[in-house]
């Protein structure tokens, strides 16, 4: 057996996301988020459940650091939840709202943790649903007023800021593939929603500056490395507009100010393109601090003239699979590692989400033995660390996630925690992946054969 190690000052976290945790839907003046109005329209949501209660963090704080002090986390990663600060997604903020996540960076910083607040995780306020969404420009000025606001009222005490988690999903699965609100099925309004969202990073970004708070800040773009089904000269164009479509489109404006040329020429031929502009993208490129990196699987592309727009079909890659039906794939994460490095020299990463969900049981003895999740943590890690030692700078980790949650159009039928959540009780129990990656935390690293 040898250890691994990790660089001093690694940070070692947990994620969550508001809507997923909180519950509390209506309490204290909140506002409705698409998320709540989703929910409650039967048949969107796997199992039938909604968020209303989640895992009722919002009236469980306290119960909640104490969990992420016993995992000895360095870090919790959070989100905002827009319509509980501003019910109406612009205007007067709502106190009591603005208050909870007052109360808990400080809970966190009296404990030891580091705060990573990630200002929108999804859940939009109705209110700006009702004016278009992400479709209308407008909407990225209010989010500016929203970071801007929270930039103001926590300041300085939050060591690490993110703009926007996984544009790709918001844009692609809220308004082309449907499967996430605002459940809209058209292609050209999803590329609006990508570019719109995109500049209210830059939005925030450029509000952060002339603040001049000495945090980090950055943005988390969910990453998906592609491979070719076949050495077809087909197969292989397919899996770079696959990779253009999942990835580039994304990184390219934020990380080299500009869209990629082969994907406007491709949508162009298509569908209508938003209007992006010289100064959008000068701000869209503003200096990040770090790079949020989420990763899940990884996908095998072929092909597929019948498939509009981008005319390939992707399945995922992998022997082994989790009960999302996702594949296990250390090794393409550590080349998607190796590829930023390369594409994007200087890039600074942090990992913020890398989970996986499995039919966790609670055994006869009352404890959760996750081998499995255990095993994946190691893998990933492992890649991690190789990485890390061929010369990527990578600065933390984030296990997605602190405990069992609501997962979104799944509902409660995926399991991602550290910690198993009782949904009857709300009962906590640390499943054996915790205790496993609460020793890799107090020793910087952990054993592998």
């Amino acid at each position: 057996m040898k250890q691994l190690t990790f660089p001093k000052g690694f940070l070692w976290g947990a994620a969550t996301a508001a809507y997923q945790i909180e519950g509390g839907w209506r309490d204290d003046g909140k506002g409705e988020s698409i998320w709540d109005r989703f929910t409650h329209s039967p048949g969107r949501i796997d199992d039938g459940n909604n968020g209303d209660t989640a895992c009722d963090s919002y009236h469980r704080m306290a119960e909640d650091v104490a969990l992420m002090k016993e995992l000895g986390l360095q870090s919790y990663r959070y989100s905002i939840s827009w319509p509980r600060v501003l019910p109406e997604g612009r205007g007067t903020p709502n106190a009591k709202g603005l208050d909870y996540y007052k109360r808990l960076t400080d809970l966190l910083l009296q404990n030891g943790i580091s705060p990573m607040v990630t200002l929108y995780h999804w859940d939009l306020p109705q209110k700006l649903q009702d004016i278009g969404g992400w479709v209308n420009r407008d909407v990225t000025d209010y989010f500016q007023q929203f970071a801007s606001l929270l930039f103001k009222e926590l300041g300085d005490k939050v060591p690490y800021w993110i703009t926007l988690n996984e544009p790709v999903v918001t844009s692609f699965a809220g308004n082309w593939v449907g499967e996430h609100p605002p459940g809209i099925r058209d292609f050209s309004t999803a590329l609006a929603v990508s570019h719109h969202l995109l500049l209210s990073h830059g939005k925030a970004l450029q509000a952060y500056r002339q603040m001049g708070l000495k945090s980090q800040i950055g943005i988390t773009i969910c990453l998906t490395p592609m491979y070719p089904a076949s050495k077809k000269e087909e197969d292989i164009a397919a899996t770079k507009r696959s990779d253009g479509y999942f990835n580039r489109w994304f990184l390219d404006p934020v990380l080299k100010g500009k869209y990629p040329s082969d994907m406007i020429d491709w949508y162009s031929r298509r569908v209508v393109l938003p209007e992006i502009t010289p100064a959008d993208l000068t701000l869209i490129n503003g200096k990040l601090d770090f790079f949020g990196l989420n990763n899940y699987f990884a996908g095998v592309v072929s092909a597929d003239s019948s498939r509009f727009p981008l005319e390939l079909a992707e399945n995922r890659m992998g022997e082994y699979r989790t009960e999302m039906g996702w594949g296990i794939n250390p090794e393409a994460f550590y080349d998607l590692l190796m590829r930023l490095h390369k594409d994007y020299p200087g890039i600074r990463i942090i990992i913020t989400e890398n989970g996986v969900s499995y039919r966790d049981m609670i055994n006869r003895e009352g404890k959760v033995p996750d081998e499995n999740r255990i095993d994946f943590l190691h893998r990933y890690l492992s890649s991690v660390h190789r990485a890390i030692q061929e010369g990527v700078d990578i600065r933390g980790y984030h296990v997605w996630t602190l405990m069992d949650n609501f997962e979104w159009a799944h509902g409660f039928s995926q399991r991602f925690g550290l910690a198993y959540t009782d949904f009857a009780t709300q009962k906590r129990i640390i499943k054996s992946s915790g205790y496993w990656y609460k020793e890799v935390i107090r020793n910087n690293g952990f054993a592998s054969p």
